[in-house]
């Protein structure tokens, strides 16, 4: 296609593309805009900033002078490069940024040139933000947050015209990829109700009961927040302790049941465990009196109950993941005040319970932001799980937010279909009541790890009555639950422990199968009592963490008996799983 002929495609595709947005603006009932109370803290962070920075003019004035020293370098050596002649670049992207791959960032001087003009001042302005003096430490962090926000927005991947991966396909396709990314980017403001939600998956590929979370098992119980899933048996004996999990109600249980070949559920029934797994419901806003404490009653204090009307067994192992083991934290410390021994071990799966240091999480955490969330939970009765979802991944926006901006919208593709993003993005909602006591206790106060910081039921929770023996997996590279700060809740208990550390992120690093082999793992006898001496200790493994763990609960699981086949027991079976919760959407 000639130059001429691509234009008056582009004139035409303009004109088309303001009919599309024409009709979906006569859609829309109603406009969504930025909350006032978002927008107002971001300018007190950055007022605090100023003033900081205005205090110190002269250090101001030197980060400025380097910038454009090296400014100058690379317009030199750009020049070098169209005379050409060889020249050394004045900076690179960091090892792992994925956004320069294409290699019209290297081969072109003119995109080399827009590369690092953007690296450059990246550069600058993260370091003049962090290089301040006198902001204190919650403070710094979240200015240089919104920074990096608002730094990765501005990449030049992420325009048309300076991403030349992009330019070449509106060249290929005489710009009819820019239309197919209008049509997407339409039909995702539409699917997130005038709120943009990018679809990370193809949504059509996957389906909860047919692909997704497909391990034979029945409901066997279920109340108004949770149904009780039994697992069929894949062994004729089985271990005579059963196991049960308690995933997080911040999202879908079936992360640990994705497909047959990722299943952590799936292998260990195929390991010869009893399996239950607790499905949260997905709150609306008749949910929003519901506090913690009627999560850990309904949640796995009523699973407990269940599991010894269905096989007859009053001790069980338990594995809680993420915030499901930081519910499991309480729940038995709640049960050793009350002399309760039911439980046979602890797992904790990524789960904090000191968060001395949670992550990156806790710059969305102060009395002014807690206030304003809490003011939006109370005019609904929840907190619904598009917002959390958004902020997750606004931890990774590369990743998760502007890598498929760049693919749906830009390049027009669809999204490729991808299970774990799937479960991603079905999303659940928080009762208001339960929510604010998590983050006001936990992230903000973090009250779990005092004796009795706080009371659940009447009873003040005390972490060191527990004498159970735990075991603690974390992942190295994750930004929501840092591996040292799960460390921590090793030595907040009584027992013996262990702790075990995988490789890659909060979800990578759960998921990670022994047949793919893709993430090693640490282990260590001894726990020390920082995470730092505790690595030092440590020994790395190739592949997965599974077989350690399992090996960790068999010792911990009795002897064999016949396996129990759902409704063998005291407990008539309800539905297959995965069971109407899990269907439910948000």
């Amino acid at each position: 296609m000639d130059v001429h002929e691509l234009s008056r495609t582009l004139v035409d595709i303009s004109t088309r593309s303001q009919e599309l947005v024409n009709e979906f603006v006569t859609r829309e009932q109603s406009a969504h805009r930025i909350d006032m109370d978002d927008a107002l803290h971001l300018v007190g962070l950055f007022q605090q900033l100023t003033s900081r920075m205005v205090t110190n003019p002269v250090e101001l004035a030197q980060g400025q002078i380097a910038f454009w020293q090296d400014y100058l370098q690379l317009i030199n050596s750009t020049a070098l490069r169209m005379l050409g002649q060889p020249s050394e670049s004045v900076i690179h992207p960091a090892r792992g940024d994925k956004r320069f791959a294409h290699d019209a960032w290297d081969d072109s001087p003119l995109f080399d040139f827009i590369k690092q003009s953007y690296l450059l001042a990246a550069d600058y302005v993260h370091s003049t933000v962090c290089n301040v003096d006198g902001l204190d430490e919650a403070t710094a962090r979240k200015v240089d947050f919104h920074t990096r926000q608002f730094v990765d927005a501005l990449s030049p991947t992420n325009f048309v015209a300076t991403n030349p991966e992009v330019l070449e396909r509106t060249v290929e396709t005489g710009g009819q990829n820019l239309l197919r990314g209008l049509r997407n980017l339409l039909d995702d403001l539409s699917s997130g109700n005038g709120r943009l939600r990018i679809s990370m998956t193809d949504t059509e590929a996957f389906e909860v009961g047919r692909n997704l979370a497909v391990t034979p098992g029945k409901v066997v119980y279920q109340n108004e927040l949770i149904q009780l899933i039994q697992y069929s048996p894949a062994t004729e004996q089985v271990y005579q302790r059963p196991l049960l999990f308690v995933p997080p109600w911040i999202n879908k249980y079936y992360i640990l049941d994705l497909q047959p070949g990722n299943s952590l559920i799936r292998y260990m029934v195929e390991q010869g465990h009893t399996v239950f797994v607790i499905s949260w419901k997905n709150p609306t806003s008749e949910y929003a009196d519901m506090d913690f404490e009627d999560y850990m009653f309904l949640g796995p204090l009523a699973a407990l109950d269940a599991i010894e009307q269905a096989t007859g067994e009053r001790s069980v192992n338990v594995a809680g993941y993420c915030l499901g083991g930081t519910l499991m934290g309480a729940a038995a410390a709640y049960m050793a005040a009350q002399g309760d021994d039911r439980l046979g071990s602890i797992t904790f799966l990524t789960a904090m319970l000191d968060f001395s240091w949670p992550g990156e999480l806790e710059i969305f955490i102060d009395e002014e932001q807690l206030d304003n969330l809490e003011r939006r939970m109370e005019s609904q009765g929840y907190l619904e799980g598009n917002a959390m979802a958004t902020t997750m991944a606004t931890l990774r926006a590369n990743d998760l937010i502007w890598s498929f901006f760049i693919n749906n919208y830009l390049k027009g593709d669809d999204p490729f279909p991808f299970d774990l993003l799937y479960w991603n993005q079905d999303c659940t909602n928080m009762p208001a009541r339960m929510h604010a006591f998590y983050l006001r206790n936990m992230y903000q106060e973090n009250r779990l790890k005092e004796p009795g910081g706080i009371e659940l039921g009447g009873v003040p929770i005390d972490l060191q009555r527990i004498r159970t023996p735990h075991c603690f997996v974390a992942a190295r590279e994750d930004h929501i639950a840092p591996w040292h700060t799960c460390y921590r809740g090793v030595h907040l208990m009584q027992g013996d422990n262990r702790f075990i550390l995988g490789g890659a992120g909060h979800i990578a690093g759960i998921v990670n199968p022994p047949a793919r082999a893709k993430y090693a793992y640490w282990t260590s006898d001894a726990t020390p009592p920082t995470g730092a001496e505790w690595l030092d200790t440590a020994t790395r493994h190739e592949g997965s963490w599974w077989p350690e763990w399992n090996q960790w609960l068999v010792d911990r699981a009795g002897g064999t008996v016949p396996a129990r086949t759902p409704g063998d027991g005291g407990l008539t079976p309800i539905e297959d799983a995965p069971g109407s919760y899990v269907r439910e959407k948000a």
